[in-house]
């Protein structure tokens, strides 16, 4: 089933992209004060914040899978996203060892991105309503994959074998060592699900087919900067960097 494109912009998928990724700059921004300032706040390592990033990221990520259906070339524009991610990788291990990225959100939206593409003949032949509860069913059930669970949150769970964790090389798909760690971590399970879930609600928005006020501008700014988030989120980190070097060089103090 194809989709027949709209011939206007459904400005509000910008404008939430915008505002998840400038709530994700805030929460980095925050993380390296209290890493390399003599700053304490405890409760930004609380639980509750812990479910705040998750909430705005897994918003980008829904997002930008119904994104994906109005994007000509997925496989490009993954393969990409994903190879900006493992220039990330590179600069974080050689210039920041303390917050290395082994496979963060750009990783995880660039493969998204291509799984999308591979499996797109497939998902065009399922109604996007079932594939779509389909899908959030499979996120809850694999959410807690990397904290060694299986099941819904809540609910019913079940330990993962403890083998799996002993292997260095799952963490990809949210199987990692415990001695794994990843400044920025979005492994495909979960992510890959809810990404595939916004895929199903693209091709209602990309028809026009929901409320007039999603295609309405509500800000010019929000609209650029979720027009912008690859570049955004390129630039920020060494942006945060530059003012932490200038607040610790103008008010020096150490831990």
């Amino acid at each position: 089933m194809q989709s027949a494109p709209i011939s206007r912009r459904v400005h509000l998928l910008d404008e939430l992209r915008g505002f998840s990724i400038l709530c994700m700059i805030l929460y980095h921004g925050v993380y390296n004060v209290l890493l390399f300032l003599p700053v304490t706040f405890d409760f930004f390592f609380s639980p509750f914040m812990g479910f705040l990033q998750h909430f705005f990221a897994g918003g980008f990520i829904l997002i930008s899978g119904a994104a994906c259906r109005f994007s000509r070339n997925n496989l490009k524009r993954g393969a990409l996203c994903f190879l900006f991610g493992m220039a990330m990788t590179l600069i974080t291990v050689l210039f920041v060892p303390k917050l290395p990225i082994y496979f963060g959100i750009l990783h995880c939206l660039g493969a998204c991105m291509i799984f999308f593409w591979l499996l797109r003949p497939l998902l065009d032949r399922v109604s996007p309503l079932i594939l779509l509860a389909v899908f959030l069913f499979l996120f809850l059930v694999t959410y807690s994959i990397p904290q060694g669970m299986i099941g819904p949150p809540g609910l019913y769970q079940e330990p993962l074998p403890d083998f799996l964790f002993q292997t260095e090389w799952l963490f990809p798909i949210g199987i990692k060592t415990d001695s794994f760690f990843s400044a920025d971590y979005f492994p495909l399970l979960p992510w890959l699900f809810l990404f595939l879930a916004g895929s199903c609600l693209g091709i209602p928005i990309r028809e026009g087919r929901f409320p007039a006020f999603f295609y309405r501008l509500h800000s010019k700014f929000l609209s650029w900067a979720g027009r912008h988030t690859l570049w955004i989120y390129l630039l920020h980190q060494p942006v945060l960097f530059l003012l932490l070097w200038l607040i610790a060089s103008l008010f020096p103090f150490g831990k």
